[in-house]
């Protein structure tokens, strides 16, 4: 697993949203991005995740940042995933990993003793030239925006 680490720069992608629109890196030039990447819509750590992000959207929008929330996950469950909670920011169905590939975030995970491959918790913080600012590994999902303003 080839993460993408501070000070890199992030491949263009273009991905579907959970509507089917095409969202791309490129987007977002000019502008500050926290990519998040969960390993599962509609499970409790994701959905701590992405509440807490998504309660704290108005501050995290007024740091400059733009939001992308990313699995392997379709468009329909992102869809379900984004109405059943009120997302205020597009969640990219990255069914063929292109994204979770070009960040680095595939690979072996254990839990409960098992070993399979899967997405690792991981956020991105993208400055305005497309490199990445920060890293969080170490993801807590029910006060994730703490961690990122920690950072800003």
């Amino acid at each position: 697993m080839n993460t993408l680490k501070q000070g890199d720069a992030v491949p263009n992608f273009t991905v579907n949203d959970q509507d089917g629109n095409a969202i791309s890196l490129s987007d977002y030039k000019g502008k500050k991005l926290i990519v998040f990447f969960y390993p599962r819509a509609n499970t409790p750590g994701c959905t701590a995740e992405a509440c807490n992000l998504s309660d704290n959207y108005k501050t995290l929008q007024d740091l400059g940042y733009e939001l992308l929330g990313v699995s392997a996950d379709t468009e329909k469950k992102q869809s379900n995933f984004k109405n059943k909670f009120g997302f205020p920011f597009p969640l990219l169905a990255d069914v063929d990993k292109d994204v979770i590939n070009a960040f680095g975030v595939w690979g072996l995970k254990k839990f409960m003793g098992r070993e399979f491959d899967g997405i690792h918790r991981k956020t991105f913080l993208i400055d305005e030239n497309g490199l990445v600012a920060h890293v969080i590994d170490k993801v807590k999902t029910k006060d994730h925006t703490a961690q990122i303003l920690e950072l800003s």
